[in-house]
């Protein structure tokens, strides 16, 4: 058994240091029977997940989705063995059988920790350093709760009071995320939030001497957070009393975030593969394990041996739990009582409901007049913002051309900001420049629960949200992406700035709902709609991202039909459709010219808006039948972007008017007209179509 630490302030027996010890065997044994994961940091963060799980967090594995739990989010997510034995230890409901199982079909314990698939699992995790800005969208979103529900409670006394408590390797440390995570934590002061270091020096390629040799203390001391180092115990294993210690001085730390660095050796004790990279991502071989017991005093020839009365030990965290939740409750009853109005707000709020009425204030816009659908959607977000409290959001300093600031009086800032209208329980979010990390902490706003969030930049910057959006798709998160300047109409700032295969690639993304409105109108049914899908119940919501233009598209008459993602926005006349025109967004409007040309001259023309590909392709087969009738073999789809979406939908007859190539820089309607976005060049298209399709 390795040594037993000493100390005055933790209470830390001899069945404790046997289940940290238990936990280490148990992270070997599950590797080496699959035959690949990463057995090494589960081993070596061994103490610092016991003490959190066991000693220091307020959790009731009992009830996982407790409203007033702590959250713990697992950054380095390759070592999901860390995560997957405290569940086990602690009693969330997995069992041996499932450690057993790890990393095979079928099985609650994945390679990586999933959100929706093992219970007591606060986020998916995996690529590194989001779980990071995850726990910083997490911390945000308590403290904007807070303030919906609670804001003149003194500090610590509020039952929306909580704790954010996170793991991160080198490797999280690494990626440009959590730099720009954990500089925007400093900045807004999150004292609720502690991340916990594990700097065992390890990375695949070895030595991390070979790619980084910055002070990250510093570092973390220079973007405003609290800082401390725990130092190992002389035998090179963590020190639980450390790490005890310096939690809880984290936890009073209440005005910055904190900072945690554990100097750990990489799978210790094993005699032979501790301190190598072999250990982070392989098995470590039966005689490596074998050796491993019995350092431990553990019997080489047993696997995935837990004494009894170890488990006896670690399932007390269920009792513990039990009189934390009951202690939380007489303090949730209390407030209740004491604030009926807000009481019944967290209680819609908590179960997805609306405000009565709330759908009156969307505005309706007047036909004909050309308005950006980007000033479309600020004016639905300022209408919504007075009558519904808990949607807030901002953007990566784009705000003035996102539209997307809900209240111009009040910016989400800490206390002790300079400026004006900051507010620690503002609705507008600053993210600055920053949209990785916006992105993914939106992830952790929605993950954590109780608000509606949206965050906006420009369509070409979604590049750099790609893997957090990708994740917001994995995890079925409503967030909303507010992504503006959708196409070369943004003109003169040049082909830098202009999406061209955004959208399709966008739209490769399974589960991601991209919303592109024809005008002001469908922006309003957009928003609308992306309201009401709101769901935080897992597999059953979904991500939306809303492409919107920056120049001015003429405004039609609302049709509910936008909502069903496809609908006819202008019938044939003159008889049944000849040619169907099929546009999104801002080129929509060049499929309404075209028709006119093709009416003229006696060629029945049928336009259909489709503002969302992914809402169309829910409808049954019969509306889709009504909207794009089978027999009707003249088709064009225009959308000024890549191609790719639409061949499934013109058939081997139809033309695509799109752009396989970058833009250039000039103005929109000279972009627009050299490349062919015309709607003489979609009517000469849909005679092309026509002729192919009765040859």
């Amino acid at each position: 058994m390795s040594t037993k630490p000493t100390t005055t302030d933790l209470q830390w027996t001899e069945l404790d240091q046997r289940a940290v010890d238990t936990v280490r065997v148990l992270a070997a044994d599950a590797v080496q029977k699959v035959g690949n994961g990463h057995p090494g940091t589960a081993m070596s963060l061994a103490p610092a997940a016991y003490t959190l799980f066991q000693k220091v967090m307020r959790h009731d594995p009992a009830d996982a989705d407790w409203a007033g739990r702590d959250r713990f989010v697992l950054s380095a997510g390759h070592t999901s063995l860390t995560l997957y034995i405290q569940l086990y230890l602690a009693g969330y409901g997995l069992e041996l059988d499932d450690l057993k199982a790890f990393r095979t079909w079928g099985s609650k314990t994945p390679g990586h920790p999933e959100y929706g698939h093992t219970t007591g699992v606060e986020t998916t995790t995996g690529p590194l350093g989001q779980g990071v800005a995850n726990a910083v969208g997490m911390a945000m979103a308590a403290r904007y709760e807070r303030g919906l529900f609670d804001p003149e409670a003194a500090p610590g006394t509020s039952p929306f009071d909580h704790m954010v408590w996170a793991i991160a390797g080198d490797g999280c440390l690494q990626e440009g995320i959590s730099a720009e995570a954990s500089s925007l934590a400093g900045h807004q002061k999150l004292g609720n939030l502690v991340l916990l270091w594990d700097d065992n020096h390890i990375s695949i390629e070895g030595d991390t001497e070979t790619a980084v040799s910055e002070d990250t203390l510093k570092r973390y001391e220079a973007y405003g957070w609290h800082v401390q180092r725990v130092e190992q115990l002389p035998n090179g294993d963590l020190d639980p009393a450390g790490l005890y210690r310096a939690l809880q001085a984290a936890k009073a730390e209440t005005g910055r975030p904190s900072f945690i660095a554990a100097r750990s050796i990489i799978a210790w004790p094993a005699p032979h593969a501790q301190n190598t990279e072999a250990s982070h991502g392989s098995a470590l071989g039966d005689e490596e394990v074998a050796a491993t017991k019995k350092v431990l005093g553990f019997d080489p020839e047993k696997t995935f041996e837990v004494a009894d009365e170890v488990i006896a030990h670690t399932r007390e965290a269920l009792d513990r739990g039990r009189e934390a939740r009951g202690e939380w409750e007489k303090t949730f009853a209390a407030w209740r009582t004491a604030n009926p109005e807000r009481a019944a707000e967290f209680d819609r709020i908590a179960a997805g409901e609306l405000p009565a009425g709330w759908e009156d204030r969307l505005p309706v816009f007047e036909p004909g007049k050309g308005v950006a659908t980007r000033a479309a959607s600020g004016k639905v977000l300022q209408a919504l913002g007075e009558i519904i409290p808990e949607l807030w959001g901002g953007s990566a300093d784009l705000a003035g051309s996102n539209n997307t600031t809900i209240d111009k009086t009040s910016s989400f800032l800490p206390a002790g900001n300079p400026l004006p209208g900051a507010d620690p329980y503002g609705r507008t979010i600053h993210f600055g420049i920053r949209e990785h990390a916006m992105a993914a902490a939106m992830n952790g706003i929605a993950l954590h629960g109780n608000t509606r969030i949206y965050g906006g930049t420009f369509l070409v910057f979604s590049d750099y949200m790609r893997n957090a959006v990708r994740l917001s798709a994995l995890m079925h998160l409503p967030v909303t992406y507010v992504w503006t300047h959708d196409s070369i109409g943004l003109g003169e700032d040049g082909p830098t700035h202009q999406p061209v295969e955004h959208l399709a690639a966008l739209r490769a993304i399974p589960g991601l709902n991209i919303v592109r409105p024809a005008d002001a109108n469908e922006t309003s049914i957009a928003w609308r709609e992306i309201l009401r899908r709101y769901t935080k119940v897992f597999g059953k919501g979904a991500p939306h991202g809303l492409a919107l233009t920056r120049q001015g598209v003429p405004t039609y008459e609302a049709n509910e039909d936008a909502a069903k993602g496809g609908y006819v926005l202008f019938e044939a006349e003159g008889g049944e459709p000849q040619v169907l025109l099929i546009g999104t967004g801002s080129e929509v409007h060049l499929a309404v010219e075209a028709r006119e040309e093709l009416q003229a001259a006696g060629i029945p023309t049928r336009v259909v808006s489709m503002p969302s590909v992914e809402w169309f392709e829910e409808q049954d087969q019969a509306y889709k039948d009504s909207v794009l009738p089978p027999s009707v073999k003249a088709r064009v789809a225009v959308e000024a972007g890549i191609g790719l979406t639409w061949y499934r939908y013109v058939g081997d007859a139809g033309r695509i008017v799109s752009l396989e190539h970058f833009g250039a820089s000039a103005d929109a309607k000279v972009l627009f007209r050299e490349f062919g976005f015309t709607g003489e060049h979609v009517a000469a298209a849909a005679r092309e179509s026509l002729a192919a399709a009765t040859r």
